[in-house]
Parts: structure tokens; C-alpha cells; sequence
């Protein structure tokens, strides 16, 4: 299977120290390779999406792994507003957050979600569910080439 020459970008919407070293630490040993860029909330996110401020020369993201409970702009409303954005809304999104709330998933697929993921306190699962991530949406699924 042919790669692209570049490193793929993942945008890590997280703000839980923790769950963000754990997917770093998970896609470390991935095959495909990638750079991590990472948010800590909402209103950040949404700037380096728009290229606002320090973000002005940033890499659009292949994926977006977004947490749902987000201090500043909540997850949801970040999903939103990617989705209704022209130039961001075929930009894969994996959710990926605590909540195994059925409120929160049939709204996440109501807002044109990817994918819905409920992350595991069990550090292999976890790890298990990253490598996944990336076998599937770096390794085996074509994306769409970003330009906003």
C-alpha cells in the first residue's frame, strides 16, 4: 500500500493531561508517521483550525480526535461548527471521550460524527483502541486532501 511521502497530522482535541500523554505515548509505536498537534480547549481548537493568531501557518489535520467535555467551548459545539464550516467539514472526526451517554452519541451522529469512541480507564485497551484508530483511518481509509 503507498503512503504519503509526509507525516500524517493528527489534531488532538483533549484537555485531561493524562489521556493526552496515554494516545501520544499509543501512537508513538504506530506504523504510520504522524505529528500530534494538540488542544486543550475548544476556543483553542478552533483557532489553529482557522489558522487564527499563533495557528496562522499551521498543517490542517487528517484527523481530529475531539474530547467531548472541553473547558472554554465544549466539544459539541466545536463538532458543530466544524461540520457547518465549508472548508473544514470533510476533515475526519473521531470522538473520543468518556461519556457512554446514548444523548451524547446519537447527538455526536446527528452533528455528522465519524466516529464514536468511549475511551477505557484499562491502559492496554486504551492503547488497543489508538492503534486501532490509526490502522484503520491512517492505514487503510483514503482521506480527503484539507486545504482551508
Amino acid at each position: 500500500m503507498a503512503m504519503d511521502a509526509r507525516p500524517k497530522t493528527i489534531f488532538l482535541v483533549e484537555d485531561n493531561r493524562g489521556d493526552i500523554r496515554l494516545i501520544q505515548e499509543a501512537l508513538k509505536s504506530t506504523a504510520v508517521p504522524c505529528d500530534i498537534v494538540i488542544a486543550r480547549d475548544g476556543m483553542e481548537a478552533m483557532a489553529y483550525l482557522y489558522r487564527q493568531g499563533q495557528y496562522a501557518r499551521a498543517t490542517p489535520p487528517d484527523l481530529i480526535l475531539l474530547d467531548l467535555n472541553l473547558p472554554k467551548k465544549d466539544g459539541r459545539e466545536v463538532l458543530a461548527e466544524i461540520k457547518a464550516n465549508e472548508a473544514l467539514k470533510h476533515i475526519p472526526i473521531i470522538v473520543l471521550t468518556t461519556s457512554r451517554n446514548e444523548e451524547d452519541i446519537c447527538k455526536s451522529y446527528d452533528l455528522h460524527v465519524n466516529c464514536y469512541i468511549s475511551k477505557s480507564r484499562n491502559l492496554a485497551q486504551l492503547f488497543k483502541i489508538v492503534q486501532g484508530i490509526e490502522a484503520f483511518w491512517l492505514e487503510t481509509a483514503t482521506l480527503p486532501s484539507i486545504n482551508p
